[in-house]
């Protein structure tokens, strides 16, 4: 099989792979498209030292594939299944990143191995089958969906709540759009100007450059104060560090992204009052079967994340990167077969 792999730091090419092994409580998926991920995909590649890379390593984690052959211990999936987020394994040769960027990957029935007793080799809630009528080059955006509103929810917002999310890629608009289905009263995005009307369309309610010298003062002028909550989906040294003073006594901060992973260092002397750093993680497949209502009430719209009209074959996907890069996209989707 195809699959794009990262040789070393900095180099990512399309190759042969081995294709993975089935076990008896697996599905063998043909893949149909994958969406990038301007955070993990570009860290995995540059070797961020959260993750442990070791090269070469397939990368890709936001993938969706369709179930071509099922192990003799699977009764959860069936054969014509679209399923969410495939995945690789290791071979003595090549390391996986969960793997998603292959013409072949797997899914595991979890639940059978929950009540037979076998602990799952891949995270329990990942694998799930997708309504058959689904778009599957669409659907590439339900795995940040369930990360990031899982993210949220834990840590908890209220109708009347006010938000301010920090970054504008996939990540911090998919907080934004969240936000405002969970009835919030404002959504505030500090992010790049270009992407203002891509916050609004997401559901922000005020817009302020990060470019702004004192963004305080800049958001406070657009009417927000008090906020609730906090989220900085980027994770730069610095940037939640200078709204904490918008946040309200006891309110709460929170950090997503992994630019400066270890490096953020927070003033708590800023929130007068004192206020919770949240930190609760997030478990994507609790929140499944809620993403997928969302989705069919049209709460969610892949088209306000991706151009689907803009698909990267597999072998180009370094082009595919370098438009979100570039800001060209906001999240570009890969064509991973010719089985779609």
């Amino acid at each position: 099989m195809r699959a794009a792999v990262a040789e070393e730091r900095g180099r990512l090419v399309v190759r042969e792979a081995p294709e993975p092994a089935m076990g008896e409580y697996d599905c063998l998926c043909a893949g149909l498209y994958g969406a990038t991920c301007s955070g993990t995909d570009l860290h995995l590649l540059n070797g961020h030292p959260l993750f442990g890379v070791e090269f070469p390593t397939i990368l890709g984690h936001e993938s969706i594939g369709r179930v071509l052959a099922c192990g003799p211990r699977v009764r959860h999936f069936q054969v014509g299944d679209l399923v969410t987020r495939l995945v690789n394994r290791a071979t003595p040769d090549l390391r996986v990143h969960w793997g998603g960027y292959a013409e072949r990957g797997l899914v595991q029935d979890w639940r059978a191995m929950q009540e037979d007793g076998v602990a799952p080799e891949f995270t329990p809630g990942t694998h799930w089958a997708l309504p058959p009528d689904f778009d599957p080059a669409a659907s590439t955006m339900i795995i940040t969906w369930r990360e990031t509103f899982s993210f949220l929810t834990r840590i908890g917002v209220k109708p009347g709540d006010k938000v301010l999310v920090m970054g504008t890629g996939g990540n911090g608009l998919a907080f934004a759009n969240h936000a405002a289905n969970l009835l919030a009263e404002a959504v505030c995005v500090v992010g790049s100007p270009q992407r203002e009307a891509d916050a609004r369309r997401a559901g922000a309610t005020h817009f302020v450059s990060y470019r702004e010298e004192d963004l305080v003062a800049a958001v406070r002028a657009q009417g927000p104060a008090d906020l609730d909550l906090v989220i900085d989906a980027v994770g730069k040294v610095g940037q939640l560090d200078r709204c904490l003073p918008l946040l309200r006594a006891r309110g709460a901060a929170a950090i997503y992204g992994i630019d400066d992973y270890g490096k953020v260092m927070l003033t708590p002397t800023k929130v007068a009052g004192g206020f919770t750093f949240a930190s609760y993680g997030y478990a994507e497949g609790d929140t499944h079967a809620h993403i997928v209502k969302l989705i069919r009430r049209g709460l969610l719209d892949a088209r306000n994340f991706c151009d689907l009209d803009r698909i990267f074959p597999l072998e180009e996907i370094n082009a595919a990167l370098a438009a979100v890069k570039a800001r060209e996209v906001i999240k570009a989707v890969v064509r991973l077969s010719d089985e779609v």
